[in-house]
């Protein structure tokens, strides 16, 4: 066995214990290792995109906005959690749309606040929460590992040869089939009756998986990198091993949002909502 292939094992090895354990305590830990993924991301983004170089201001304010979001995210009110977001990435957003920035900048603003945020919101505190974050990690690691050996094996059209070329349109469909049946699985696991509402939430969520890799790939090829760093050994970047989860947390966070303004009522967990209870 090569160096490498074991420096991949070990790392993830430790990547594995270290998220199940936070998902498994909840509360603290695991918005601890929410806003810990947040702050990673948006160094790798700012890295990868060279914010510093094209406005050290606009870059000093993201990492501002980054560091009181998560500080509100662990010691804040819940309730005020995403209008202080929206107020700075809409502040972030200015200078873009003076075009004094690029977009790039309360792009990485979004993209990793977000991230923490909807997996905090996802986890809760309470067992539900952690049902349903398990939930996610399934659909996401199913479609992942599926749409890789799928498209492996069948090959066939490709995907998006443009942005990733060894992407297969086979592998896409392996991978939705996986991580819809690997959410059925969790479900009934825990509530033994489930309906068609589960199958369309983890369709959606397997679907979004699948973009956010997509979404990754493009901004490496836009600016010419491997990986996003070299932070985790043997497996690039935070970025490169939670682009599909944090697109799925999106997905889940918007569809939420969507369904309680369309509802005109509060959503009172994301677990529940996840679960159609």
């Amino acid at each position: 066995m090569s160096r490498e292939l074991q420096l991949r094992i070990y790392s993830a090895i430790v990547m594995v214990i270290v998220v199940l354990a936070a998902t498994w305590a909840g509360g603290m830990a695991f918005r601890l290792l929410a806003a810990a993924i947040g702050l990673l991301v948006y160094y790798e983004w700012s890295k990868m995109t060279r914010l510093a170089e094209t406005s050290l201001r606009s870059n000093s304010f993201g990492w501002l906005a980054m560091a009181l979001v998560c500080l509100n995210m662990l010691v804040g009110s819940a309730d005020f959690t995403v209008p202080l977001f929206a107020g700075l990435v809409i502040t972030a957003a200015i200078p873009a749309l003076l075009r004094r920035v690029s977009w790039w900048h309360p792009g990485g603003l979004f993209y990793a606040g977000l991230s923490a945020i909807s997996l905090a919101a996802i986890r809760g505190d309470d067992s539900l929460g952690l049902v349903a974050m398990l939930f996610v990690f399934v659909v996401v690691w199913a479609t992942d590992i599926l749409a890789y050996f799928v498209g492996r094996a069948i090959g066939g059209p490709k995907l998006a040869p443009r942005i990733s070329p060894g992407k297969t349109w086979s592998g896409a469909i392996g991978g939705t089939v996986a991580g819809v049946v690997g959410g059925y699985v969790v479900a009934m696991a825990h509530f033994h009756d489930v309906g068609i509402w589960i199958v369309v939430v983890a369709f959606a969520l397997s679907i979004a998986s699948q973009i956010g890799d997509l979404f990754e790939s493009f901004i490496k090829r836009r600016f010419g990198v491997k990986d996003s760093s070299n932070l985790i050994p043997g497996h690039g970047g935070v970025m490169d091993r939670v682009d599909g989860l944090v697109f799925a947390c999106f997905a889940a966070f918007f569809l939420a949002i969507a369904f309680s303004a369309g509802a005109s009522q509060s959503v009172v967990s994301m677990g529940a909502f996840l679960f159609g209870l």
